[in-house]
Parts: C-alpha cells; sequence; structure tokens
C-alpha cells in the first residue's frame, strides 16, 4: 500500500495535565503533596487490639508495596494498643477516628503519624478543633478531615436532601478553615462517596478551593471487582487531572488486594515506575493456544518480581511477532510451539508445554543480570 503524506503534524505523544499544586504535609516518613508521588494507602481488617496480627498484616501490606497503614481505633483498649503498632510499624500509621473525641488525643500521644477525623460523627468536633490543632502541632502529628457520604453533618443532609458534591465540599472546607483559623495547616482532605461520578465532582470542586494535599478514595466501593473498577474509573478521571495526592482503594477484599490494585492504577497512569508488566492477548478464534491459562500461569510464575519488565504473552501469528518484540521478554505462540523473543529477537523455539517454564526462567535470568530481586521478601514479626 502506498501511504499518503496529508500534511499533518505528528500528534504529540499523550500526557497527564500537571500534577496539582498543594501544600507539603509529612505523615511520618512520607511526603504528601503535589511535591512528592502519589501514594497508596490502605487500612487493616484485623482487631486493633491483636497487636501481633496487626503487626503482620502491616507487614504484609509494606511487603506489596503499602505506604501508608490505617488501624481502626472504636475502643479504649484498641488505643491502648495504638502505642506497641506505631512503634513497630515499618510504614507510617494513622488512626481511624469516629464519635469519641478522646481517642483522637490518646492516638497523637501514642506516636501514631497521623489521625484521621470524621467531622460528620465526632461529638462536638468543631468544639475540639482548637486543642487537636495544639496536640496535633506539638506531636509533629498530621490530620486527615476524612468527609465521608455515609456520614454527613445532619445540617448539611438537610440543606442538600442528601450527600451531593456540594454538601461533601461545603463540610471539608468549614472543617479545613477552623483548623486554619488556629495556625494548623498540616492536614489533608478527603471527600468519599460511593457512586465514584458523585466523588469525582466533588473532589473537582474542593480542588478549586484550596491547595490542601487530597486523599483520594471511593467509599465502600465494594466486592474486588466492582471495586477495583469503580477505583479505577474514579482515580484515573482525577489524577489524569492532577488531582490526588496519596489514594486508598476500598475492596471487600484483603487489605494487600488494595495494595495491588491502587500500585497498578498509578503504574498505568505512569505516577509510578512500572514492575511486572503482562501483556496478553484477549484470545479470538485465531489462537492455537490457550492464552487465558498461558497468561495465568506466567503471571503467577512471575509474581514478586520487581524488575520492571514487560512480558507479552501472545496467542497467534497475527498480533504475536509484533508484540512479541515490542515487550523485554515474550512468546508468540502457534502450532503446538512457542518463539521466545527477547528484546525483539527470537532466542528459541520451545514446545507448548515448556513456554510457561521458559518465560519464567528467561525472566529470572534478566531479573538477575539488572541486579533486582525477582521474589517476594519473607514476611517475619518478631
Amino acid at each position: 500500500m502506498t501511504s499518503v503524506n496529508l500534511g499533518m503534524p505528528a500528534p504529540p505523544a499523550p500526557v497527564l495535565s500537571p500534577r496539582r499544586k498543594t501544600r507539603q504535609i509529612q505523615v511520618g516518613k512520607v511526603g504528601v503533596g503535589s511535591d512528592h508521588p502519589v501514594s497508596v494507602q490502605s487500612m487493616t481488617t484485623t482487631p486493633t487490639t491483636d497487636i501481633n496480627a496487626t503487626l503482620q498484616q502491616i507487614a504484609e501490606l509494606t511487603a506489596a508495596g503499602c505506604d501508608i497503614v490505617r488501624v481502626a481505633c472504636p475502643t479504649g483498649d484498641d488505643a491502648a494498643a495504638l502505642p506497641a503498632i506505631a512503634q513497630k510499624s515499618q510504614i507510617p500509621v494513622i488512626a481511624d477516628i469516629h464519635f469519641q473525641p478522646k481517642y483522637v488525643y490518646a492516638a497523637i500521644d501514642a506516636g501514631c503519624a497521623a489521625v484521621r477525623v470524621n467531622p460528620g460523627n465526632i461529638r462536638k468536633f468543631d468544639d475540639q478543633v482548637k486543642e487537636i490543632s495544639k496536640a496535633a502541632k506539638d506531636a509533629g502529628a498530621s490530620i486527615r478531615i476524612g468527609v465521608n457520604a455515609g456520614s454527613l453533618d445532619k445540617r448539611l443532609m438537610e440543606k442538600y436532601g442528601k450527600a451531593t458534591p456540594e454538601a461533601l465540599v461545603e463540610s471539608a472546607v468549614w472543617e479545613a478553615s477552623l483548623f486554619e483559623e488556629h495556625d494548623f495547616h498540616d492536614f489533608k482532605i478527603s471527600v468519599k462517596h460511593n457512586d465514584p461520578v458523585v466523588m469525582v465532582r466533588a473532589y473537582e470542586l474542593l480542588a478549586e478551593r484550596g491547595d490542601w494535599p487530597l486523599h483520594l478514595g471511593v467509599t465502600e466501593a465494594g466486592p474486588a471487582f466492582q471495586g477495583t473498577i469503580k477505583s479505577a474509573t474514579a482515580f484515573g478521571t482525577l489524577l489524569s487531572q492532577g488531582i490526588g495526592d496519596t489514594i486508598r482503594v476500598s475492596l471487600s477484599a484483603p487489605p494487600v488486594e488494595e495494595i495491588k490494585v491502587g500500585n497498578q492504577i498509578l503504574e498505568s497512569l505512569n505516577l509510578k515506575p512500572r514492575k511486572l508488566e503482562i501483556v496478553s492477548c484477549p484470545s479470538c478464534g485465531r489462537a492455537q493456544v490457550d492464552v487465558y491459562s498461558l497468561a495465568d500461569k506466567v503471571t503467577a510464575g512471575l509474581e514478586g518480581m520487581e524488575v520492571p519488565l514487560r512480558v507479552a504473552v501472545m496467542g497467534c501469528v497475527v498480533n504475536g511477532p509484533g508484540e512479541a518484540r515490542e515487550a523485554d521478554l515474550g512468546v508468540a505462540s502457534g502450532n503446538g510451539k512457542g518463539q521466545i523473543f527477547v528484546k525483539g529477537e527470537v532466542i528459541k523455539t520451545v514446545p507448548e508445554d515448556l513456554i510457561v517454564e521458559t518465560l519464567i526462567e528467561e525472566a529470572n535470568r534478566i531479573a538477575e543480570e539488572s541486579g533486582t530481586p525477582s521474589g517476594t521478601p519473607d514476611v517475619v514479626v518478631g
């Protein structure tokens, strides 16, 4: 086919909007704000009173790539467990406080890096802001003003009729003004809703109102599949506009899964260095190999690999060779065998039953040559 030059310039490579400029805060050793990478958070599901179990889960989250962890603190016994957890955790600990303001002070005294406060359900919260500000400032702790659609102040519910974006933002901005009135500025804000459309609009409105760092989250997002879709849709929309400084994917699933999804979202947007990436075709009538099984086995075999490696698993000769050549490592399958590519060059052809084994061997070889560990570290809590 003869190419036709229409005189049109080549389209520029797509880029995200620049990060929205925010003030900078610290959550322990992790900086949050536009001068720092977008961080990933999760929340433990163990009883906080079970210190060893909680620390074990925090260690697992840390190994999975979690930057900041939140723990529940609904009772005095939970508050009593916070000093040990905050001291022994490898990553900064945030105490999640509802209803009882006394636990805010207990968490700060315990050495937690930050405290999440819910202005919609903490008793007489506005009257406590001055003392909370002083305690946090003296301890070097930061605060998250965590507005949630499910616990919005009843006055705002009466005004707006439901948890609209405007209602969420009004609550957040009011509480922010109270902290700033008392010369406390080390806080970030979240305005969470379970509807990603409402949530996105709330954050867009909030981003226009001030330079606060923003914690993104779709609250009660649902089971793993549904929650992943909701979070990816909402976070992708906001982060592509430069809005968002730390994220928490809420899933009805083990917390480690939240970290995997969160990091994948950031890697997909080039907001975090890519690690292992599996490229596989969706399969069709041309496929001469079980692509689903092949991709699953390769993914499982390479889980935990830290080296930035793109592996292509392709099922036929149409797109297979091209995709495999573009990847660091790949296979183009057909006729009971697979051509193995490394950096665009065919290095060998192997029988179909050796494809998975060969790809894993080659990936580990590449990882070893790069000096990057190829496995997930053991997690042990002493």
